[in-house]
């Protein structure tokens, strides 16, 4: 686990701050929905409220991880920061598109006429993110068995 922590801390921080992001951009700032939109106003503000903090105790869990994390181990995995943490951000948008916005419907991206267009958009952001994080931590360790490779054809 202590080699992971790197990785699953950079994964939930993604996870954290794509829902934050979604929180305060598509809930708050543009207003677009809450989390439960089947309820009256005061509702919906409570859930987006729940939301906001389960992404915040997302993130601090994360924080745990990454400062117990191995500085010495870690300091050139720039690579395997960014890949673990777009493939969490990913994952969150992905999977949160999938299960609330096309099979339990508890909201749309943009509730309207184009709703279903806005919904795929979002699946697709969430597939692009997974694919940039998993394209960046395989780089990673790819060049890290090349290292290896290299190293013992020296000897």
């Amino acid at each position: 686990m202590k080699n992971n922590r790197l990785f699953w801390g950079a994964f939930l921080f993604g996870v954290g701050m794509i829902g934050m992001l979604d929180g305060i951009v598509l809930h708050q700032l543009l207003q677009w929905h809450s989390v439960y939109m089947p309820t009256d106003r005061h509702h919906q503000i409570m859930s987006d409220g729940f939301f906001h903090l389960f992404v915040t105790i997302i993130i601090f869990f994360a924080g745990i991880l990454l400062w117990q994390s191995n500085p010495a181990e870690n300091r050139h995995n720039t690579r395997k920061f960014w890949g673990a943490f777009l493939l969490g951000a990913g994952m969150f948008n992905f999977l949160e598109g999938i299960i609330d916005h096309h099979l339990l419907g508890i909201h749309h991206v943009k509730p309207g006429p184009n709703q279903f267009l806005y919904d795929v958009l979002f699946d697709i952001s969430g597939l692009l993110l997974i694919l940039a994080g998993w394209l960046l931590h395989r780089a990673k360790k790819r060049s890290s068995s090349m290292e290896t490779r290299n190293a013992l054809n020296k000897n």
